[in-house]
Order: structure tokens, then C-alpha cells, then sequence
């Protein structure tokens, strides 16, 4: 399946010279969400994968479906004060200021072994917060799959050595890329 054909672009979305790459479009696709959660669930499952972490928010879409077609749970990256109870966190550093991404304390069992997922990789350093969040939790990381990879970001680096899926992949921020 063409998932770039079902990718919305919206140029200077949330300011001007940005370009949105919506997935919503993707989403109310039946045959597109299928795809797409077969997809990355296909390529994770030799992982043996006991936990999928979905990152707030558009990553808690496909993040359920995919833990469910991998028999895996299910772990919600929230930001700051969105989860009940006591939680665990990392701050990290962006482009444009400081962030930080939480889980419920005990969500992440040392030893599991965990797919991060989100909907897109652009510069790696949310992703990077997440693997550093698995790991101070004794998780194990067995890969990192994303709907779409900005490979002119370079975030794929950023995430090295961990393995890396992205399904549809953009060189530019160009309209008819």
C-alpha cells in the first residue's frame, strides 16, 4: 500500500515555513490503519516484544493496535502531571527549550523487552528520551518504529545502534516530496 498517498501535508501548521505531515487522513483509512499497524507489528514480532510504549499523542493511536497484534501491553509516554499516581519521568533537551516524558512507576519491568513507537521520527530527541526512559527502568529496547521517518533531520542517527522502521520517508519538507 501507497501510505504516502493517504499522508495529508499542511504547510505552515503550527507556524509558517513548517510543514504538517498529517496522519489523520492515514487513520479514518480503514485499509491504511490496517496496513500500518500490520506493518510495524510484523516487523517487530520476532523482537518478542513484551511492552509497547506509545508517545503522547498521536503514538497512543496505532500504539494500542500494535501491542494488541504483538500479544504485548501497552505503556502510555505522557507529559508532565497527565498520569494518576506516582510516576517516572526524563527531562530532555529540544531545539527550542527543555521537555519531559513520564510513565506510571512500575509500568516498565526490568527486564521487558519494549518497542517504542510513535508517529514520527524528525531530530531523534524525543525518541532518545524514550529509550533513556525504558532503560533507567530496566527496560530493554528492541527497536523503534515510526509511521514517518524526516530523513533530512537526521533522527535515525540520533537513535543509533537501536533498530529502526519507518514506513514512509520524506528527504525534504517540499510539498510534492
Amino acid at each position: 500500500m501507497d501510505l504516502d498517498a493517504v499522508v495529508g501535508r499542511v504547510p505552515d501548521h503550527p507556524k509558517p515555513g513548517i510543514l504538517f505531515y498529517d496522519l489523520m487522513p492515514l487513520f479514518a483509512n480503514p485499509a491504511a490503519l490496517d496496513f500500518t499497524i500490520d506493518a510495524i507489528a510484523n516487523w517487530a514480532a520476532p523482537r518478542e516484544v513484551d511492552l509497547v510504549i506509545g508517545a503522547e499523542s498521536r503514538g497512543f493511536i496505532l500504539g494500542g493496535g500494535i501491542a494488541r497484534a504483538l500479544g504485548a501491553g501497552f505503556v502510555a509516554a505522557r507529559k508532565p502531571g497527565k498520569l494518576p499516581g506516582a510516576t517516572v519521568g526524563h527531562d530532555y533537551e529540544l531545539e527550542y527549550g527543555a521537555d519531559r516524558l513520564e510513565v506510571q512507576a512500575g509500568a516498565i519491568k526490568p527486564g521487558q523487552r519494549v518497542l517504542i513507537h510513535d508517529d514520527l521520527l524528525a531530530t531523534g530527541g524525543t525518541s532518545a528520551a524514550k529509550v533513556a526512559l525504558v532503560e533507567a527502568e530496566g527496560g530493554i529496547v528492541v527497536g523503534l518504529a515510526f509511521v514517518i521517518e524526516l530523513v533530512f533531520l537526521g533522527g535515525r542517527h540520533v537513535l543509533a545502534p537501536h533498530d529502526v522502521l519507518s514506513l514512509v520517508h520524506y528527504s525534504s519538507e517540499d510539498v510534492s516530496s
